[in-house]
């Protein structure tokens, strides 16, 4: 080989990162290597050249493939290149090349790294020097995902700021101006819209001055998950990296999931002809694979549901898992109908108050049409310009005023966190009393359309679990439900917002309670006396055992306990061995103190401020007078309401 005259391809590369550095320029390459080839007295057969592409495994390198081509051919038989690393900065890739020289009779000369691969010693030179190469790109590699990463974590996304969000000092931000639309987009899909009805209203209602709103600009928007504070880097790639929480989101993580959902629903995959409740949500207790869904239509018309699995034979009637799935929803249900659709979007609204933000960016809307004002006045724009440009601004300027009334609408607002604890309260206390009545008041479990179940299933359950006892026969098992309900349903409870129902153990008793955070006693003496309005409730105090997990009090088979609350604040205690608790009950044979029970299911009795100890006359006569002065105050609106509706009949 040494003997044979040296055909010499000469290779050159510049990758966009070598590009500027001195020395490796696709000119300079040339230069130095044509000198090498007359000094060493090769034959110049072409000088190949791939601009622009990294040495990195996999990418196409048409010039070094055209090289290869003309070894095989015998045009040419030696490899010249200014550096290893131009040729290949792969360990797996320099042993292909290494194979590929021995195959066709050809080697390889390095000018910088004096490397002949006709020895043994040369081809370990050349499997060490890439090694090398390779270890420092792999070391850069990390040294940038871990700048990268710390870059994302403190809010600066590598990437143009989307719809809703702007950049401030490089961090990503909520643009007041535009987050709105954002908010709108995913309730309106949320509500059943699909992206081109939705873009359609748009273009319609021209927001933001623009006619050009599509269907594939919502699904992205509605795919985004930026817009529930997190990031996804690399969703191209085959190994997305996730990180959460690193921005101000726009909208809940629990609206950015439902909608997810809802997206998957609206998929052609859940397109169906029926609505079977429990769909994608029920798992062969035996193979683990999702089951099936089948209807049978009887003679009389009746259809009858089943979830099945043909490879074990498992077959399950929807009306059996229903039944018993009965216990598990009616919480759920009674929280979306009570708390999620009425009573948690004035708690946010008045809790995330963004009234100073709204004042603020509203300042800077009206600036900048002062501005644009001035622009034409100078003659910077035509009149179809400003006019165009002062409409967008006008726009915003009247969603933030709009926005700023209903803010301080809000703060009017005298809603407390007791007072949906006592309407709950007092839910549950009818419900035990006035049991027909109560199921005449409430849309319950029982009341709601095949549709509307399956929708609930649909947004609040994960998956129900199912359990086999043999001869085929399945039973339900534990219900998961989705953090979309599960997280706000705690945020809430910790707040003091809402109740649970748990199970619990009095002395040898178990049973279900409800339970609520912590309530200091003025409190607790506020509320008993509130609900003493309506029934005749008691309170006592009980004490609850963290060894024996037990709660003490005496004679619970003549009471029905309405709720229980820590009244020691356990949260700032260091060591718990027992906690005192109270307890407000209603006695088995108690009837509402109101003449007229329908205020039961539809008001909230007036606060009062009486103490729980204090059960003198004077007491007794403020009682009375706080019931005669609540009664007052529903007849008049009763009164207002009826003289509005008859002036709208």
């Amino acid at each position: 080989m040494n003997e044979e005259k040296k055909i010499a391809g000469i290779y050159i590369r510049v990758s966009t990162e070598d590009q500027a550095r001195e020395g490796f320029s696709l000119p300079e390459q040339e230069k130095r290597l044509c000198a090498m080839c007359e000094f060493k007295g090769y034959q110049i057969y072409k000088i190949y050249k791939d601009a622009g592409i990294s040495a990195k495994t996999g990418n196409h390198r048409p010039a070094f493939e055209r090289l290869k081509e003309d070894i095989k051919a015998k045009k040419c038989n030696t490899i010249v290149v200014l550096k290893l690393d131009r040729l290949t900065r792969s360990v797996y890739d320099m042993e292909d090349i290494m194979k590929f020289l021995e195959e066709n009779n050809a080697y390889l000369d390095c000018a910088n790294d004096d490397i002949n691969t006709t020895t043994a010693n040369g081809r370990m030179v050349a499997r060490l020097l890439t090694t090398v190469s390779q270890n420092e790109i792999e070391r850069t590699s990390e040294r940038t995902k871990i700048g990268l990463a710390g870059a994302i974590k403190a809010g600066n996304i590598p990437h143009k700021a989307p719809f809703g969000y702007k950049h401030v000092d490089k961090k990503l931000v909520p643009d007041e101006a535009t987050k709105d639309q954002v908010i709108r987009i995913f309730n309106l899909y949320y509500e059943g819209n699909s992206y081109q009805t939705i873009s359609n209203l748009y273009n319609e209602e021209k927001v933001f001055g623009k006619t050009n709103w599509c269907d594939g600009t919502i699904l992205k928007i509605i795919e985004n998950e930026i817009y529930k504070g997190d990031f996804v880097h690399g969703k191209r790639t085959g190994n997305p990296t996730y990180y959460e929480n690193v921005v101000e989101p726009i909208i809940s993580k629990e609206l950015w999931e439902e909608c997810q959902v809802q997206k998957k629903k609206n998929s052609r995959n859940y397109k169906r002809d029926k609505d079977y409740l429990f769909l994608q949500k029920l798992k062969c207790p035996k193979c683990g694979r999702i089951l099936g869904g089948n209807a049978t239509r009887k003679k009389n018309g009746n259809v009858y549901y089943y979830y099945q699995c043909h490879d074990c034979k498992i077959s399950i009637k929807e009306t059996d898992i229903e039944k018993e799935f009965d216990n598990f929803i009616n919480e759920i249900q009674e929280y979306d109908a009570i708390v999620n659709q009425t009573i948690l979007p004035m708690i946010k609204t008045k809790l995330d108050n963004p009234k100073d933000k709204l004042v603020k960016e509203l300042n800077e809307q009206k600036q900048k049409a002062e501005r644009i004002r001035k622009a034409y006045i100078n003659g910077s724009f035509t009149i179809e310009e400003y006019d165009s440009e002062r409409e967008i601004v006008e726009d915003v300027i009247k969603n933030l005023e709009t926005k700023i009334k209903e803010c301080d609408i809000c703060e009017e607002l005298k809603f407390t966190p007791e007072d949906i604890l006592i309407k709950r309260d007092i839910d549950y206390i009818n419900k035990i009393v006035y049991p027909e009545e109560y199921e005449e008041h409430t849309y319950m479990w029982k009341d709601y359309t095949r549709k509307e179940k399956s929708d609930l299933i649909m947004r609040y359950v994960d998956n129900v679990e199912l359990e086999y006892y043999g001869n085929n026969k399945v039973r339900l098992g534990e219900v998961y439900f989705r953090e979309s309900i599960c997280k706000p349903m705690n945020e809430l409870y910790d707040a003091g917002y809402l109740d649970k129902v748990d199970y619990a153990i009095l002395g040898n008793i178990g049973t279900k309670l409800r339970f609520s955070e912590y309530l200091p006693i003025e409190k607790v003496s506020e509320i008993v006396f509130t609900l003493r309005q309506y029934y005749n409730v008691g309170y006592f105090e009980a004490t609850y055992y963290y060894d024996d997990k037990v709660m003490y009090f005496n004679d619970y088979e003549n009471r029905n306990i309405v709720r229980i609350f820590p009244i020691e604040d356990y949260q700032k205690m260091d060591k718990i061995d027992k906690l005192q608790l109270g307890v407000i009950y209603i006695g088995n044979d108690e009837k509402c103190l109101l003449d007229n029970k329908e205020d039961l299911f539809t008001s909230i009795p007036e606060k009062t401020n009486c103490r729980v100890y204090e059960l003198d006359e004077e007491t007794k006569k403020k009682k009375l007078e706080s019931i005669e002065k609540a009664k007052q105050k529903r007849e008049e609106f009763l009164k207002r309401n009826d003289n509005v509706s008859q002036e709208q009949r």
